[in-house]
């Protein structure tokens, strides 16, 4: 049946438009061509609201509104952000829970013959890598049968509340400018275009609710100790003018030696500090700070423990953070933002902005090293820049390349105009074509290794991991084995095994704009960054180079801990010759109490100590630990939900531990049971629990693990194939005979399992001295470090000794 037109179109004639002469009469919408001409091609986007609260629940509103390019059928809208905000994840299958999100069609007016758009219909779908980097995360809008007008509009709500939902959880951390950019492939061609003009939304901190206190954890007699107090609320951000009077005292044996009082500005972040000529001089004994908020007893005091000693091999230690970065390539807040918070917030030393060196321009490269050569003043604060080599793992994998001296880096191109990049590939490029520059990492090594001395590579894992196959020993001295990625303590055990002669590092490899052991978000920069410490004579580039390529280092999982060893005259990282057995000394210094120590060489571990054991078991007083990785590689956590049920006892109360943020927990799920939720990336979290009548229980472990979500909906599982969940029954008994029972799960490192505790308080402090018998691999020599665990989890493993027995 033919469709009959208006009776208006049969009794009209053509028309000229006065807009677009040249085209002579003709049939037209009457005015629709100027309207069209007047409106953006592509289409524009704004949003309701223009900033939010860190970790807040929100209804965010979207309003796409189609430009004169229409959408044709069968293409789709995106609305994307940078892969590495934490915005929870959305899901379309429940409207009334929590990030459920909605797109919904309205039509535009139309104009005098015009005929309305013919969509019957939208799909909504969100990818975590639905477009390109850095805007990989992605909600996308699907046009079902049919097209769209010019004017038109499609409505999305991120966290669409009108059906009884509570929101969307905004991403954890703070940032000036979050970007939700618009693609829309107006052709149905699956070839995208941005939509101009970003949705922009600055996310805020939330009121203080901690406060976080640095220092170094060991000076000299005399030597000034500087210190930093800073606010943060829940999620660990900054606050922001807020000012508040601050009072720092220094107790020995719990008595007051020093009193200080500070003040947190009305302007500005809520920081302060002693340093300079304010710097703590101390002399020898064991101390401890604490900071408190007079004005503010809802935020807990914060404490830090301080040794002084004229034995400790440096005037203080240093620590540095060398893998940080900022907007300009995946990262958050400008270069020198990060420097300031990295020197002001986290109280580092040394500092290194970082970028990935296929996304960076050279416009922003120089604009980043501009900001290092501002932040580095020698004797208060070091920086360098370095480039992230971003090979994937069958060319060698992430490689960090620290510029230590201060020329101008041969970086984006060497003096020969040769580009020193894995390739050219970033959203400002032109074309779609790659440049391939430095491919595999022996091209890399080539860029630098006639000027070994004034060059650091670090392999890392963070996202396409290090694979050691490949080691250059004239450039890379350390690797880096914690960072805001996970722990990677298998990592150093793996080089060390294959005799080489590495040093750790760890970094926060922060993206989130608070680097200096950052802070833990959700997804997939889950536990906090790690720090470096270095064991350098002056806080100057030369001087801290030089500690770094000795690999005079340790490394930590964010906390300002020390682990120092010597033989002899020799520091951690010396490679040295010895006859007969050799005696390492070593020395933990700490805040939460160390519970495990241990030292390895190529053959595995080698010594240990409980800490529980040698301080008495309780009789009432147990754990359960559950840690652990999936997969070694980028998308690694595994997502643990449990519980654990007390049978023939009495569960009295309960405590957790290691958990890093306010979605993991643990809680009392009936008269003999507890259950709980967490993500581990290698760490491990804990339930203590106080029980009676221990040696007559039947203890009951059970739970599931799944996996990162990459499509899909994320309220349903994604079981850990090889492990997808666990059943475990210990009786008091076996507990009490062995103090420790643990239960292996595969993947890598996953584990859980039931431990004695003690009822005495760990010490901060721990020293002793292991004999290492004069027994060389068969590589030459015989390589020893140490690692040691806290009470909360947080970790330090030394460089090792590299000893060759002669």
């Amino acid at each position: 049946m033919r469709s009959v037109p208006p009776a208006d179109l049969l009794l009209s004639v053509p028309q000229q438009d006065p807009h677009i002469p040249a085209a002579g009469p003709h049939f037209a919408p009457t005015g629709l061509y100027a309207h069209s001409k007047a409106q953006p091609f592509i289409g524009r986007v704004t949003c309701h609201t223009t900033a939010v609260e860190a970790g807040s629940w929100q209804e965010i509103i979207l309003d796409f509104e189609v430009g004169a390019s229409g959408v044709a059928d069968g293409a789709c809208i995106k609305a994307t952000f940078k892969f590495y905000s934490d915005w929870a994840l959305f899901q379309t299958s429940d409207p009334t829970g929590a990030n459920f999100i909605s797109a919904e069609y309205q039509a535009g007016p139309l104009l005098p013959g015009q005929s309305p758009a013919s969509v019957q219909s939208l799909a909504v779908r969100f990818d975590q890598k639905g477009h390109e980097r850095p805007y990989q995360k992605a909600v996308i809008v699907d046009v079902v049968d049919g097209y769209l007008n010019a004017g038109d509009h499609i409505i999305i709500r991120l966290g669409d509340r009108r059906r009884g939902g509570p929101g969307t959880r905004v991403q954890t951390f703070v940032e000036d400018a979050f970007h939700v950019r618009f693609y829309v492939d107006p052709l149905g061609t699956s070839r995208f275009v941005a939509v101009p003009d970003d949705v922009v939304l600055r996310v805020a901190h939330g009121p203080a609710s901690q406060l976080f206190l640095n220092a170094p954890r060991y000076a000299q007699p005399g030597q000034p100790l500087p210190l930093r107090v800073s606010a943060l609320d829940r999620w660990g951000n900054i606050v922001r003018d807020w000012p508040q009077p601050l009072q720092v005292r220094v107790l020995q044996a719990g008595a007051t030696v020093q009193e200080v009082p500070l003040a947190f500005a009305a302007d500005g972040w809520a920081s302060t500090g002693l340093a300079g000529e304010q710097a703590l001089r101390l002399p020898e004994g064991r101390y401890e700070i604490e900071a408190h908020l007079p004005g503010a007893r809802q935020v807990p005091a914060a404490r830090f423990a301080v040794d002084v000693s004229a034995a400790f091999p440096t005037a203080r230690p240093f620590y540095a953070d060398l893998h940080v970065h900022a907007h300009d390539t995946v990262g958050t807040n400008s270069p020198g933002y990060n420097a300031a918070y990295a020197r002001e917030i986290g109280g580092v030393d040394i500092f290194g902005y970082t970028a990935n060196d296929f996304q960076i321009t050279d416009h922003n490269w120089r604009v980043g090293l501009e900001a290092v050569q501002a932040a580095n003043v020698p004797g208060e604060f070091v920086a360098y820049a370095v480039q992230e080599w971003c090979g994937s793992s069958t060319a060698g994998g992430d490689h960090n390349v620290v510029f230590l001296g201060d020329a101008t880096p041969g970086f984006p191109h060497n003096e020969r105009g040769e580009h020193n990049r894995t390739f050219v590939w970033n959203e400002d490029m032109k074309g779609t074509g790659v440049s391939l520059g430095r491919w595999p990492v022996q091209e890399l090594w080539a860029a630098y290794a006639d000027d070994a001395e004034n060059h650091l590579v670090m392999p890392h894992v963070g996202g396409r991991r290090y694979i050691p196959d490949w080691h250059h020993p004239g450039l890379e001295r350390l690797v880096e084995i914690a960072s805001t990625w996970g722990h990677f303590g298998w990592l150093y055990q793996d080089v060390i095994r294959r005799g080489y002669q590495l040093g750790v590092a760890a970094s926060s490899d922060e993206h989130r704009g608070r680097p200096g052991g950052g802070a833990p978000g959700v997804q997939v920069f889950g536990v906090h960054g790690g720090l470096t410490g270095v064991l350098a004579d002056q806080l100057d580039r030369a001087s801290v180079g030089r500690a770094l390529r000795a690999r005079h280092t340790w490394a930590t999982t964010g906390e300002h801990a020390a682990v120092i060893t010597r033989v002899g005259p020799h520091r951690q990282g010396d490679a040295f010759d010895w006859q007969g057995e050799a005696p390492v000394e070593y020395q933990f210094l700490g805040q939460s109490g160390w519970e495990y120590l241990a030292a390895y060489d190529h053959t595995g571990r080698i010594w240990e100590r409980d800490l529980h054991r040698e301080l008495g078991y309780s009789e009432r007083r147990i754990r359960l630990r559950w840690g652990g990785a999936r997969i070694p590689d980028r998308y690694r956590w595994a997502a643990w939900q449990g519980r654990i049920q007390v049978l023939g006892g009495t569960v009295l109360g309960f405590r957790s531990h290691g958990f890093e943020h306010a979605e993991e927990s643990a809680w009392r799920a009936g008269p003999t049971e507890l259950g709980f939720r967490s993500d581990t990336y290698g760490d491990a979290d804990s339930i203590e629990i106080e029980v009676s009548q221990l040696a007559n229980l039947r203890i009951v472990v059970s739970g599931t693990i799944d996996s990162f979500i990459k499509v899909g909906d994320p309220l349903q599982r994604n079981p850990f194939v090889h492990r997808p969940d666990f059943h475990w029954e210990v009786s008091g008994a076996e507990l009490v005979q062995a103090g420790r029972l643990q239960l292996d799960l595969g993947g890598t490192e996953l584990f859980v399992a039931l431990e004695r505790l003690t009822d005495v308080t760990l010490p901060q402090s721990v020293e002793g001295v292991v004999p290492v018998s004069p027994d060389n691999a068969a590589f030459g020599f015989r390589p020893v470090y140490f690692h040691g665990r806290q009470r909360d989890d947080s970790k330090a493993w030394s460089s090792a000794h590299f000893i060759r027995f002669t």
